[in-house]
Order: C-alpha cells, then structure tokens, then sequence
C-alpha cells in the first residue's frame, strides 16, 4: 500500500497540524520512528489526543532522498508536496502572516515564505501558473477558486520576495 510521502519532519508536523482529531483538536503530543508496515518502511507517528485521549496514529513514506533541514522551517526538498496541494500552502503562508506574534516575525515570515516556496513547486517548467489539475483538498480548491491570479508564477515571486524581505531574510 502506498502512503503519501512526508519529505521532512516539519511537513509531516504541518500536515498532522492541518489534520486533527476527530474531537476537533490538533493538541497532540505526537512520538515518531521507523516502522515496516506489509514490507513497506515508512515513519510512523503515535500520541494521544490532548483533548479526548484518543489514540491517534499516521504513516508516511519515506522520501527518496533523504532532505536535510537547511533552516527553519524545512518542508521538503526540490519536488511538490504529496501532502498538501498549493492552495493549502498559500492558506498557511496567509493565516502564518496574518497572525504574526509579537516578537515571533522572523520565525512567522520564515514558515510564510517557505509556504509559499512550496506553492511554487507545483508550477510545471515553461508554466507561468499552478495548474488547475494540482488542487486535490477541499481547502485548497476552495482558495483557487477564491482568487485563481494568486497562483500566477510572477505573483508568487513578489509574495515569496516580500516574505523573506520582511523577515530580513
């Protein structure tokens, strides 16, 4: 059985994040490690639910490539998330920039950049867009279709470019 890769931890955690508890809540306290599931390695992540106390439990394949953390945050490397399509990244880059703690910029701007870096990934070469086939969650086609000109490649620059400016990046 094939699991959607996890590139890093980070992505994993974000994804885990994005995906809560039935009871609603993503306070979990999540352990992870190497497991072989029918033949298959992949990372497996265990916790309980900080809320109801439900065993909570998900697996992820392993990336081809091992992606060595270059920074904070660290999501993945050169290829497209398997995990959340474009328009959940620019959900992220949206809702980390525009709750930016007080003494946090750095870090907030840091994961909104990344975010959108991400988004980026998903423009095919010689494309001047993220195509519409590349939104796969409710979440993220909800956010195309909201505003489709955000995923324009040229836009994405500016978004990305201001992001690490602002976090004097």
């Amino acid at each position: 059985m094939p699991y959607s890769i996890a590139r890093s931890r980070d992505e994993a955690h974000l994804y885990l994040d994005l995906n809560p508890c039935a009871c609603g809540s993503a306070d979990t306290g999540w352990d992870s490690g190497l497991a072989s599931v029918e033949g298959e390695l992949v990372t497996c992540y265990e916790g309980r639910c900080a809320a109801c106390g439900a065993e909570r439990e998900h697996l992820f394949g392993l990336p081809e490539r091992e992606v060595t953390p270059t920074g904070f945050p660290t999501f993945g490397g050169a290829e497209p998330s398997e995990l959340l399509d474009p328009g959940e990244w620019l959900w992220v880059a949206d809702l980390t920039a525009g709750n930016v703690p007080e003494g946090g910029e750095r870090q907030a701007l840091s994961i909104a950049r990344a975010a959108v870096e991400e988004v980026i990934k998903f423009v095919p070469p010689g494309q001047d867009e993220v195509p519409e086939d590349a939104f796969w969650s409710e979440r993220g086609r909800a956010v195309r279709a909201a505003e489709p000109g955000r995923f324009r490649l040229d836009r994405l620059l500016v978004v990305r470019d201001t992001y690490r400016e602002l976090a004097g990046a």
